[in-house]
Parts: structure tokens; sequence; C-alpha cells
């Protein structure tokens, strides 16, 4: 009889995938469902990136691109991060992956040993504990506070840390809860980091080009003093709308580099060239990513607005990313039974707060969507909270 690896059966499937493949499935039979629960731009990728994709492919440009990638991207993925983010990383550090998810992983898996923890901030990406398992590692979420903003803090940390972590994950800005990372929260984590030196910290940025105003994100690799020990991951699914497309990079030292990509040349060889020439293009399109981002704010202010003139629905103001995490006060619902009442009474989808790793009555909606059906959300799960008795 056949037997499976141990660590991939123990896995736990994907919450959020489950609820947006929910989704599609109710819309399939029913088109008034409203669909907030995937974490996709509705935005087309744009124009000019297509186009040096298809002159791509129409030139020939279609075999291996043997290496970590394209010499011209990672160049262009090493002065972007420079000028935008203020961090010093050599293009011999970088590598482009097939989506973020792979660099995550690539970094966990070459970083820990069978037995090692790995901490990671909750809420926190459904994703990450399952890596880290896959990884024959132990997941230590460190859990934030509601009440306390989930912010950061260094007493917390502590909290978790022991002669067996090896990695701290961040995200920021933060899926599910929109939170950027402040001067305060990066210094935390900077004398964090000092404190423990045989720590590596790995730093989620791939919504760090959706940033509203008034906010400003920290990039951790910035710090000189841990620079050495940050591998900071991003890529061009969000910020351009290029989810299909499955591009993605990380940035660390050469050193640390040259051990992952050991890894990388036994799993994806590259990532398809034509793909990368038209990434190239992508760094390039600094206004249409700022019109992305100036719709989401908008949208944000629209959805944001007017699920906390809602009573009983309490919602902060997202700072970046394109997510919304609102607390319902329903009596006797834990998240998961508020997303099912809203589900069946309002028609519309969202990922209850316990995929995340945290339960506070949260559901997470996105607001990458059109302006009627997010009016149409609000006035729906206005009406369905109408009639909940507190």
């Amino acid at each position: 009889m056949l037997t499976f690896n141990n660590d991939i059966m123990g896995l736990q499937p994907s919450r959020s995938m489950a609820f947006m493949a929910k989704a599609k499935q109710m819309q399939a039979t029913d088109p008034s469902v409203i669909n907030l629960a995937g974490g996709e731009p509705d935005f087309d990728t744009p124009k000019k990136i297509c186009d040096e994709l298809f002159r791509q492919i129409n030139s020939g440009y279609t075999h291996y691109t043997v290496g970590a990638g394209l010499p011209e991207l990672r160049k262009r993925i090493a002065e972007k991060l420079a000028d935008e983010n203020g961090c010093n990383y050599s293009p011999d550090g970088v590598i482009v992956t097939p989506g973020g998810k792979f660099a995550i992983y690539l970094a966990v898996r070459t970083l820990v040993n069978p037995g090692d923890e790995v901490m990671y901030l909750e809420p926190a990406w459904v994703s990450y504990p399952s890596i880290i398992e896959a990884s024959a590692a132990k997941p230590v979420p460190v859990r934030l506070s509601l009440e306390q903003n989930y912010k950061v803090t260094l007493e917390q940390l502590e909290k978790f840390v022991t002669d067996k972590t090896k990695i701290l994950i961040i995200n920021y800005p933060n899926n599910p809860t929109g939170k950027t990372l402040s001067k305060e929260e990066a210094d935390a984590l900077e004398q964090f980091m000092l404190r423990h030196p045989g720590v590596a910290l790995i730093a989620d940025e791939i919504y760090e080009r959706i940033i509203f105003k008034g906010y400003s994100n920290i990039s951790m690799a910035s710090y000189p003093s841990i620079a050495d020990r940050v591998i900071t991951v991003n890529g061009f699914s969000k910020s351009v709308a290029m989810t299909g497309w499955r591009i993605g990079y990380l940035a660390t030292t050469p050193e640390i580099k040259n051990a992952m990509y050991k890894l990388f040349q036994h799993t994806i060889t590259c990532v398809s060239g034509f793909v990368q020439k038209a990434a190239v293009v992508a760094l390039d399109c600094a206004e249409e990513i700022e019109a992305m981002r100036q719709s989401y704010e908008h949208r944000r202010d629209l959805f944001v607005g007017g699920l906390n003139a809602i009573d009983g629905v309490e919602c902060n103001y997202p700072e970046g990313a394109f997510y919304a995490w609102v607390k319902f006060d329903i009596p006797g619902l834990d998240s998961e039974g508020v997303c099912d009442y809203i589900l069946k009474e309002a028609k519309v989808v969202g990922v209850p707060g316990i995929a995340y790793g945290t339960d506070d009555s949260c559901v997470r909606f996105s607001f990458a969507s059109s302006e009627e059906d997010l009016k149409q959300a609000v006035e729906r799960i206005g009406a369905v909270m109408a009639k909940v008795k507190r």
C-alpha cells in the first residue's frame, strides 16, 4: 500500500482558497452572491506589460533562462529596493521566483532543520504555518492584540522565542488587518533581532506599493544593523495586477541566496523568460500602480465608512493592502459562524478570522472589487445586522 509524507498529509487546506472556491460555486448558480473573499486585484494587467510579453513570445524567447533570474531584472529589483525601500541589496542576492509564496517556502525550507521553530505574527496569512510545517519545523504564532490594534512590541516577541527559534516572519502591509509597520514597531523588531543573532527575519512586503495617504511602511532591511539577516520577499501580483503570471522575488545576502539557489535549481529551474522580460517593464509602471492605489483608497473609504455606520459592525481604516478586517457583534457566533450567517442572509462572501489564526469575531473582506458590489454589500450587511438582537 502506498504511504505519504506525514508532514504533507498533516497540512491543513487553505481556508481562504476554500472560501474563494465556495464563492465561485455559489455564483455559478446564484449570480447575486457578492464575492469579497479573494485577494486578487480586479484590474487588468497594464497593457504595456502584456505587449512586452507578446513581443518576447513572438520573437521566440521561449526557452530556459538558466540562473536565479535574468540579470537585467535582478538589477532592476535591487535598484527598486534601494530607491524605494532604502535596502542595500546586490543583484547577486536576488532570486526571481514563481510568485511570492514560493519565495517564502524557499527561504524557510533552506533556513530550518527538523524540530526548529519559526515565529510569525498573528493574525497571519494562511500559508505561513503550512509552509513551516512542510519544512519539518514548528510554527510558533505570536498573537497580537486587537485591543492594541495589533501593535508589535519587544515584550510580546520575547515571550515566544526559544533556543530553537531560527526565523521570524513578518508581513506589512498586513494581510488580513491592513496594518503598516510603524517606526516604533520597526525599532522593536530591530532590538529583538539584535538580542537574537541566530535568528533570520523574513519580511513579506507583497503589498508595499498599496499604502494609503498618511501612512508609510518600513522595510526591515533598511536597518544596517540587521540587514545581513533580513530576507525581503516581494512580487508583482498585487501591485501590478499580475496574480496569474506567477512571478515574485526575494532579496538577501549572496551567501544566503547561494544556499537557497541549491534548492531552487532542483525544484523550479527558472521562471519563464518572457514573463521576466515583462516584469522589467512592470517595474516602470509607476503611473498605473498609483492609479490602482488611488482607486483602492477610494473604495476603502466607501466600504469601511459604510460598514462603520452599521450598528454592531466595527472596522479600523486599513493603512495598506486592500482588505477590511471587520469585527461583528452577533451574540453567540464566532468568526466562522459570523461568516456563514453573513453569507446565508446577505449573500456576501468573506473569510473568517479563524483562517488567520485568531478569532476576534472578525471577517476579512476584500475591497478589490467594483464600487457597485461594495455598495451592495454594505446595504445587505446593514439590513441583516438590523435584525440581530443584542
